[in-house]
């Protein structure tokens, strides 16, 4: 099931139980300080005021983020998990999610999480090519994902696949081969997110040294546009793109792909790619008027109508307009021009 699908109560962690620190990391960019296990139940309590009483249909889970939750050790899982146990009890949250590494997950602490009643486990695996796990000093390999994977799902487990793109040695075809094995994983959903330079990570020297590049903002769209459509057409969603923008990450952040609006700016790059396949056919010099959903009329325009002008100039439209369906799903475009309606839907690009 997809995360869109749950309210979120997050509580972050920030690089607790991380036995090393990886060439990217820098969590004080995410969050600075590490709440205590006797803080939790305050907060939970706090955060269930804040929701809507129109969102009781919505699963409610308590989520541990950042770092290595079962890489810590057992006792502290415990207290952490504990606070939680009450709210369960009584129905106001329905279960837990936690992020960890794939190589700190034995029969043992999946026992564990399953008695605390932890039901999403995302695992952070960055990449599933071993010569980009080395090059980031992740110190787990690829076959290790494989297998956590394969266990989490054995006991019931939800989920959840973190990759990152642009990584130290990564070139398009290496992140293609990190999504082709995420294909194969089948996992219940996935997020990725770029490489980013952050002050006071390890990358930072390879970058002012020059030996690392990031990845330009438009080569990053490029990539996670073939990922996301991939994935997509084997339906496991992306529940996010790119970073959640904070103070502290715009604070500590050098160089690297970062925009705050990074997925929708890849659905723009994809909306782009649909208008021009249906107006390569026709003529140049035509009038366009696209029409779509509602909901994707701003993919459509693109920022700042970028998408409408490109396609106005490339193709010599005297004008291009946009008519909205209520009844058209979404990534769905049709096309009116020269008195016929053509129409093409998202999973039909050729990836």
């Amino acid at each position: 099931m997809e995360p869109n699908s749950h309210l979120i109560i997050p509580i972050f962690l920030p690089h607790l139980g991380c036995p090393r620190q990886c060439l990217f990391c820098n969590q004080k960019a995410v969050a600075k300080e590490i709440p205590p296990p006797s803080s939790v139940k305050k907060f939970i309590e706090k955060s269930l005021q804040t929701f809507s009483p129109y969102s009781r249909n919505k699963m409610r889970q308590v989520a541990f983020y950042g770092g290595s939750f079962t890489a810590i050790k057992r006792e502290d899982q415990e207290l952490y998990l504990e606070e939680v146990q009450p709210f369960l009890l009584s129905g106001k949250v329905d279960s837990i999610r936690i992020s960890t590494r794939p190589d700190t997950l034995d029969k043992g602490i999946l026992s564990l999480l399953k008695q605390y009643g932890v039901k999403t486990v995302e695992v952070g695996a960055q990449s599933l090519v071993d010569e980009i796990l080395f090059h980031s000093m992740r110190g787990h390999s690829a076959k290790e994902t494989f297998f956590a994977i394969s266990e989490l799902r054995a006991c019931g487990f939800e989920v959840g696949l973190h990759l990152m793109v642009g990584l130290p040695g990564e070139d398009r075809s290496r992140f293609f081969q990190s999504v082709e094995r995420a294909v194969e994983l089948r996992p219940d959903f996935v997020r990725i997110h770029p490489t980013l330079v952050l002050r006071g990570a390890p990358l930072e020297n390879l970058w002012r040294a020059g030996d690392y590049n990031p990845l330009s903002l438009r080569e990053a769209i490029d990539w996670l546009k073939y990922g996301l459509l991939r994935l997509e057409r084997e339906s496991i969603p992306v529940a996010r793109i790119g970073l959640q923008p904070t103070r502290e990450l715009e604070e500590y952040l050098l160089a690297g792909p970062y925009h705050p609006a990074l997925r929708q700016l890849i659905e723009s790059a994809i909306f782009y790619d649909m208008a021009k396949i249906l107006l390569q056919d026709f003529p140049k010099g035509q009038e366009a008027i696209f029409f779509c959903s509602t909901k994707e009329v701003s993919n459509l325009r693109g920022q700042k109508n970028e998408n409408l002008l490109k396609l106005k100039k490339e193709f010599r439209l005297s004008r291009v307009s946009i008519e909205t369906r209520e009844d058209l799903p979404r990534e769905f475009l049709g096309l009116k021009i020269q008195g016929r309606e053509v129409s093409i839907q998202r999973k039909s690009i050729r990836i």
